[in-house]
């Protein structure tokens, strides 16, 4: 790691779609666009940069049984610095991770608190596991101990019906939406199939993660209400393999996933062409291992959203989206170096020549 009061950047600034610059100075962990005093020994990096990444759907503090000690979340967190992502989303986990903020050298986290989730219908050891009148509560909690963020589980197995069914029912989601928007915060749901959608999005939801289930009756609906997805398509690939492990127990739930895998570009490419925005995440911190934010922005592409599009989706748009800084003219110096520009060939996102956090040089 680097540590130096002045930093110069010799290259070229990609700040926003349409704004590429020459050059920039890090003055106390700041970006700057003037020659500051002190400049001729100062050290040098060329390339290409582009703020830090955005990872808005993972699970820092998260592993597959559920919370993990501290040390195995600073290597999530490590693992996400050395990937690019400097700017976190946690999208739900029951560790307290609050200490993370208080370290210079590790991405900064906008948490959603502790999943939502039924009763049994969620992943053990994950989520507050409540009945319907007891959500707006919850929410109102969770809203409190989060960023400005909350979680729900929107749908998720029901082993009566043996397939994936919405988890609440309309009014207990009016009341919990209603509840975290008057604590200003944000809502969020996982959701897989399609008959959770309509209802949470004319509750008032601002964004759903995963969204496979969209389909031409919902996808008009997310585009005339502004709701954001976040489709963690790295994720979506592994539907195949939990089809394969449940169909002998729930063969209807087993053939809904391999359908919904098997449409997720196209499902992708047409919230896009309708103009829902759409973010990259890769539920990091489950079952998946951290640091695949290039990974997520190479699937957005392949589904058919424009390369700068796909960038804007980890970096320009996503932070704007968040309310984080960009680059401009005194923002925190949190960006990332490629030795390429990326808009030409995203997969160069895959390894950076350098990442400045906060100012440092930090890989």
């Amino acid at each position: 790691m680097t540590d130096a009061s002045v930093l110069r950047f010799k290259g070229r600034v990609l700040a926003g779609p349409d704004d590429v610059r020459d050059g920039l100075w890090v003055v106390d962990g700041r970006v700057t666009y003037e020659r500051p005093a002190g400049a001729a020994d100062a050290p040098v990096l060329t390339g290409w940069a582009l703020p830090g990444l955005v990872d808005a759907h993972c699970h820092v503090g998260l592993d597959a049984h559920g919370a993990v000690d501290e040390a195995t979340s600073e290597k999530q967190a490590l693992t996400d610095r050395s990937a690019g992502a400097l700017l976190l989303r946690d999208a739900g986990s029951p560790a307290d991770t609050r200490w993370i903020d208080e370290r210079e050298d590790l991405p900064r986290i906008i948490r959603a608190g502790r999943h939502i989730a039924r009763t049994r219908r969620y992943i053990r050891n994950y989520a507050h596991e409540i009945e319907p009148g007891d959500l707006a509560a919850y929410v109102r909690r969770e809203a409190r101990r989060g960023d400005g963020w909350v979680k729900l589980v929107g749908d998720w197995i029901d082993r009566q019906a043996g397939d994936l069914t919405p988890c609440w029912p309309r009014w207990a989601i009016d009341e919990a939406i209603a509840a975290a928007h008057e604590e200003g915060a944000r809502v969020t749901a996982h959701c897989f199939a399609e008959d959770s959608l309509a209802d949470l999005v004319e509750a008032g939801i601002d964004c759903v993660e995963h969204a496979t289930g969209l389909t031409e009756e919902t996808i008009p609906l997310f585009a005339e209400r502004g709701v954001a997805i976040v489709p963690t398509l790295v994720n979506i690939a592994t539907f195949p393999d939990l089809a394969a492990g449940g169909e002998a127990k729930f063969p209807a739930w087993s053939a809904h996933m391999r359908q919904l895998h098997a449409r997720r570009y196209e499902t992708v490419r047409a919230a896009y062409d309708a103009g829902i925005p759409v973010f990259t995440g890769t539920d990091a911190g489950g079952s998946l291992p951290h640091g695949l934010v290039a990974d997520e922005v190479a699937e957005l592409v392949t589904a058919g959203i424009p390369a700068l599009d796909a960038l804007s989706a980890a970096t320009w748009g996503a932070r704007r989206w968040l309310g984080r800084p960009l680059l401009e003219e005194g923002d925190p110096a949190d960006f990332v170096v490629h030795d390429t520009d990326p808009r030409a060939d995203v997969r160069v996102l895959a390894a950076p020549r350098a990442i400045v956090l906060r100012g440092r040089v930090v890989g």
